[in-house]
C-alpha cells in the first residue's frame, strides 16, 4: 500500500475533473480554524451574557441554599415547630445540608430560566454586552505603567502629609508647651 501525496490526488491537467478540483481548490480556507475558536467568535458578546446568567443562578443556588438550610435549622430548634412536624428534628444535620443544597439549585436554576425568558431583561442584558464589547482596553503594559503613577503619587502625598502633619505638631507644642 502506497502513501499517496496530494499532488498525487490532484487531477492531471487534461482530465474534465481538474477544472472542478482547481475552482474548489481556490475556496478552500488558507488554514484551518480550529472549532473552539469558530464558536467563540460566533457567540461574540453573547458569551459574556449566558455566563453572567450561568453565575446569577450559582449565586441564587448558593443563597437559597443557604437560606433553606438556615430556615430549617432553625426550626428543628424551636420548640412548638418540632412538635408539630417532627420531621424538622428527624433529618441529621448533614442530610439536612444536602437537601437544602438540592433545593437551593432548583431555586437557582428556575430563577434564572424565568429571568431569561423575559425579553426586556435579556434584550438588556445583550445591549450592555455589546456596548462593553465596544470598549477599547488598556493592554498590560498601561495598566502598569498607570498603577506605578498612582503608588508614586500616593506615596509622595503620604510623605508630605506626614512632614506638614510633624511640622503643625511642632508650632503647636512650641506655641502651648505641652
Amino acid at each position: 500500500m502506497a502513501i499517496q501525496s496530494d499532488q498525487d490526488k490532484k487531477p492531471k491537467a487534461d482530465d474534465p475533473a481538474a477544472e472542478e478540483f482547481a475552482s474548489n481548490d481556490a475556496l478552500a480556507p488558507a488554514e484551518v480554524v480550529p472549532t473552539d475558536e469558530v464558536a467563540t467568535t460566533q457567540l461574540g458578546s453573547q458569551r459574556y451574557v449566558h455566563a453572567a446568567f450561568f453565575v446569577a443562578g450559582i449565586l441564587i443556588a448558593y443563597i437559597s441554599g443557604k437560606m433553606l438550610s438556615a430556615g430549617w435549622s432553625y426550626l428543628a430548634d424551636w420548640a412548638p415547630a418540632a412538635r408539630a412536624i417532627p420531621q424538622l428534628v428527624s433529618v441529621p444535620e448533614d442530610e439536612r445540608d444536602s437537601m437544602t443544597l438540592v433545593a437551593g439549585a432548583v431555586v437557582g436554576t428556575v430563577s434564572v430560566i424565568q429571568v431569561y425568558r423575559r425579553e426586556t431583561i435579556r434584550r438588556w442584558a445583550d445591549e450592555v454586552a455589546a456596548e462593553l464589547a465596544k470598549v477599547s482596553w488598556p493592554n498590560r503594559e498601561t495598566v502598569v505603567n498607570g498603577t506605578l503613577v498612582v503608588m508614586l503619587a500616593s506615596t509622595i502625598a503620604t510623605v508630605y502629609v506626614a512632614i506638614l502633619d510633624r511640622f503643625w505638631s511642632f508650632l503647636t507644642t512650641l506655641v502651648y508647651g505641652s
